[in-house]
């Protein structure tokens, strides 16, 4: 079997922005029924706003966030046939994947992510990466417009997108470059009242001690928006305390978001500990909550509100993978074997 191309169109979103912005689309296809996820599914985001869905259980593709609802039923029904043509792709793909593994049955998924950012400068970035059973299959080099195997299965995938006849990497150069910045654009403009809204963060601290030299700190920040912060502790206010535990910024049921940092310091009275947020709803502000010994913040409330977060991220996380590389956690790639447009998304 070999790896088709597939339209990319209905993965492109366009405006102007006060903060960085991404547009992501993610593609999962499963080799069979039962494992809890449709057969083939596509969701679109707008930084962590989830925008649209298709799915082969309901057949349509509807918007999510209501100010999608800008686009008016013409331009639903036709993602709609979009994503019926990009689902007969993703199911061939994942057959081709399973031969090119030798593998015959059990459960496997072939997954899809492709987007562009736009930045506060108005520089730009793409990336467009496949996967096959969690693990990265072959991404695109958006400086040589070539795919890159990462595995050798899909080495033959790579050697025909490249090739002159197909010149596959070009056009998906173009569509993460181009096109879809220009949709990008276009959605923040629908979408902008929401998403930069500046929402003021929360901030909560807490120690524990671990042994008599040694007491971890706790800063959790919680409820910002939008989702660019910096925290740090202070020792006495003008030293920083570098540390050796950060969560990722991860998103709130609500919209907004949090983080938490730690740090382990001397156990002793004579310093003094703060946690120092900057964050753009401050404007020139930087909000510093001190440590107290005695601040006894409940960890039922910090249970409670990190519990939320896990639910909402494991929710998102559904039928999603997350090729983690650098520039901020994209890396450009493409699928499929067979011939496609500018803005095609290939057979695996």
């Amino acid at each position: 079997m070999e790896l088709c191309l597939l339209t990319l169109i209905s993965m492109t979103v366009i405006g102007a922005h006060c903060d960085s912005h991404t547009l992501r689309y993610f593609y999962t296809a499963v080799s069979a029924p039962g494992s809890g996820l449709p057969e083939f599914s596509t969701v679109g985001y707008v930084d962590d706003q989830q925008i649209e869905h298709y799915s082969s259980d309901t057949g349509r593709d509807r918007p999510v966030a209501p100010w999608m609802n800008k686009e008016g039923q013409e331009y639903w029904d036709g993602q709609t046939q979009l994503s019926k043509g990009t689902e007969s792709v993703f199911k061939h793909n994942v057959r081709t994947a399973m031969s090119r593994f030798n593998q015959t049955g059990g459960i496997h998924s072939f997954q899809v992510m492709s987007g562009c950012e736009l930045r506060d400068d108005g520089s730009t970035a793409g990336y467009n990466q496949y996967g096959y059973d969690g693990r990265e299959f072959m991404s695109l080099d958006t400086q040589s417009g070539l795919f890159i195997p990462t595995m050798n299965e899909a080495q033959l995938t790579t050697q025909r997108w490249n090739s002159p006849e197909v010149r596959e990497g070009e056009r998906s150069k173009n569509y993460v470059e181009n096109i879809c910045i220009e949709w990008l654009k276009k959605f923040i403009e629908y979408g902008r009242e929401d998403l930069e809204k500046r929402v003021r963060p929360e901030v909560k601290v807490w120690g524990r001690r671990q042994s008599d030299a040694a007491t971890r700190l706790q800063c959790l920040v919680y409820g910002f928006h939008p989702r660019a912060v910096d925290v740090r502790w202070m020792k006495n206010g003008v030293d920083h305390v570098p540390s050796d535990e950060r969560t990722p910024i991860l998103p709130h049921p609500d919209g907004t978001y949090q983080m938490r940092v730690g740090v382990e310091v001397p156990t002793t009275e004579e310093d003094a500990y703060s946690c120092h947020v900057e964050h753009s709803s401050l404007g020139e502000e930087t909000l510093i909550v001190i440590w107290e010994p005695d601040n006894g913040l409940s960890m039922i409330v910090i249970i409670a509100i990190v519990g939320a977060v896990v639910v909402i991220v494991g929710a998102l996380g559904v039928g999603i993978f997350l090729l983690t590389k650098k520039r901020r956690g994209y890396k450009t790639a493409s699928t499929s074997d067979n011939n496609s447009d500018s803005s095609n998304t290939p057979k695996a």
